[in-house]
């Protein structure tokens, strides 16, 4: 139990399964899943990552392994696009198959793992992890979702380079990249958070790792994931083994090594992140795949990030 792995895993387990048992009771109902899924996103959500980055100063930031990492993970994101088609679903299983729980599961781990010094190099891709990858996939459902209005006739036509910037301008003013803006323009004035605004954005903060976990289990009572779960075994595989080994292998080609190629291999190992589930409630796109995704992977991380890290410790 004293494994750092084990320790980091199975509180998001049990969160999960916390809230199977309360769907499967009857104590949170169908109907208030929708509700509870926009309050985790459009209030919670933004409370945390404005409070993160009200506190992070750019030039402290090595972003040279962070590019690596994410020119691996746009790599397995176009993959997965040009695999599924471009289409809302496959924007979704792209995202799901690419994002870490960095948070939830990444600080604890890296903390007990790597000690400090990883969690500066975790810290510096978390700044950027969320704004990157879910601008990327808003950016992709944007178009795809103009492109068929424009198919079926609804709306007016419009040239792509101006559908591309309404993309970007609505990957931008959501609730996940703004708030990441917001305070990192912040914190570059020198300011801090007055102690009346940062304790209630902290509270808030703190609520939605087990809010969006208990949402999961919840959800997994309202479907049958069973026949899911070929697909989410497939998935779970491409993301906890598939992703980290790419990281590895490119990492590696351009002559890094130590400790920051150590902390993004074990990074691209992590379990899909909970923002992949909300983001396929909010667009309510392949929601069953991705809860069952979500729940195989966390569940073979136990094993698969633990591998990883054997691994990337023969590398040392």
């Amino acid at each position: 139990m004293n494994n750092p792995v084990f320790s980091a895993l199975l509180p998001v387990v049990l969160l999960i399964v916390t809230g199977a048992v309360a769907g499967r009771a009857g104590w949170i109902r169908g109907e208030a899943i929708k509700d509870l899924s926009n309050l985790v996103f459009m209030v919670l959500t933004p409370a945390l990552l404005f409070r993160t980055m009200s506190t992070v100063h750019v030039e402290q930031l090595n972003f040279k392994p962070v590019a690596m990492y994410f020119v691996a993970v746009l790599m397995l994101f176009a993959a997965m696009l040009a695999w599924q088609g471009l289409n809302r679903r496959a924007a979704v299983l792209a995202l799901a198959a690419t994002f870490s729980n960095t948070v939830m599961i990444g600080i604890p781990l890296v903390g007990l793992a790597y000690g400090q010094a990883g969690l500066v190099t975790l810290f510096t891709l978390i700044s950027v992890h969320s704004l990157v990858l879910l601008t990327v996939a808003t950016v992709v459902l944007a178009m795809v979702t103009a492109r068929d209005a424009r198919a079926r006739g609804q709306g007016a036509q419009q040239h792509m380079a101006l559908t591309v910037l309404t993309a970007v301008k609505n990957g931008i003013i959501h609730p996940v990249p703004l708030p990441i803006i917001v305070g990192l323009l912040f914190a570059q004035t020198g300011l801090t958070l007055p102690e009346v605004v940062d304790k209630p954005l902290n509270l808030l903060g703190n609520a939605l790792g087990p809010l969006a976990l208990v949402l999961v289990g919840v959800t997994l009572m309202q479907v049958n994931a069973g026949p899911h779960l070929k697909n989410a075994i497939s998935f779970s595989l491409l993301k906890n083994l598939a992703l980290p080994a790419l990281v590895a292998t490119l990492g590696l080609a351009l002559g890094m090594q130590g400790l920051p190629l150590n902390v993004m291999i074990v990074t691209a190992s992590l379990p899909i992140g909970a923002n992949v589930f909300l983001f396929a409630q909010r667009y309510e796109v392949a929601q069953d795949l991705v809860t069952a995704s979500m729940t195989v992977s966390t569940a073979l991380g136990l094993a698969t990030v633990t591998l990883v890290m054997s691994l990337v410790g023969l590398m040392a």
